[in-house]
């Protein structure tokens, strides 16, 4: 297996080092990291027992693949040494809004680049990751990028141009999803349910209308229908949401997290 190497530590990292350790892709002798300040990654290292290495050379020598997860605003002071360090490497960026033609000044010299967004469910397998190569990967760096990104969930190649959106739709949206919840379980506990009880509820009903979404191949809005009788209490909720625009509430969530990806591409 390639070695890889993280550049950063973050939670994002920290999410897929534990997807790849918890199926055995790799090995933790395999995985390496470095954060800026080396508390994230005396933290992960700590906690996974993989390779905490604050050497920048030491870190990227033995390394196939470099996995670049700081922070998107932190590419303009990116050290001025990865340039040589990742020559001939296969670099994966996580870097949200920054464009593979930004990332190519930084890592000119890597035999490959790819831009890809996973989300935190690779913690448990359970990740949607969309990527997109600079240019066609060839057959092995394809083998490690469906391998890597498998072990985490779904996978998608995508063109580069909807990755903003799917930064917004893919990226955040575990956290509007978990919002959503948030907002299920307080209002469970409004309508008189012990906190534990409306926890629960919340957190199951959002688990099985996910999973049957998922196994079943029906719209959304099918699966929607069934639960909705004339007149019902189903019906009655989906009136103050439909009078509320909920959607539309969806609607400016995701522009507004699309035009921010956008506005990171632009950022030096």
């Amino acid at each position: 297996m390639a070695r890889l190497a993280f550049l950063g530590a973050g939670k994002l990292a920290s999410a897929i080092v534990r997807g790849l350790l918890a199926r055995n892709l790799y090995p933790p002798s395999d995985l390496a990291c470095c954060s800026r300040h080396g508390v994230t990654a005396t933290q992960l290292a700590a906690a996974t027992g993989i390779t905490h290495e604050a050497d920048l050379a030491r870190l990227l020598g033995p390394a196939e693949v470099v996995i670049v997860a700081f922070k998107p605003q932190s590419l303009a002071g990116a050290d001025p040494r990865l340039a040589e360090l990742t020559a001939g490497k296969l670099v994966i960026s996580l870097l949200a809004g920054k464009p593979l033609a930004r990332l190519a000044r930084t890592f000119p010299h890597g035999r490959n680049l790819v831009r890809a967004l996973p989300n935190t469910p690779a913690a448990i397998g359970a990740a949607m990751t969309c990527y997109a190569p600079l240019k066609p990967l060839a057959e092995a760096d394809e083998r490690i990028v469906t391998g890597l990104f498998g072990a985490l969930g779904r996978q998608l190649a995508v063109e580069e141009q909807h990755l903003d959106a799917l930064t917004a739709v893919s990226g955040s949206g575990p956290a509007f999803l978990f919002e959503f919840v948030a907002g299920l379980r307080d209002a469970g506990i409004a309508a008189g349910l012990p906190p534990a009880v409306a926890t629960t509820a919340a957190v199951q009903t959002a688990l099985g209308s996910a999973r049957l979404l998922a196994e079943s191949g029906t719209s959304p809005e099918t699966l929607r229908d069934q639960v909705t009788s004339p007149k019902g209490t189903t019906y009655a909720g989906l009136q103050v949401m439909a009078a509320r625009d909920f959607r539309g509430l969806l609607r400016d969530t995701i522009l507004a997290a699309t035009a921010r990806a956008g506005e990171l591409s632009r950022d030096d």
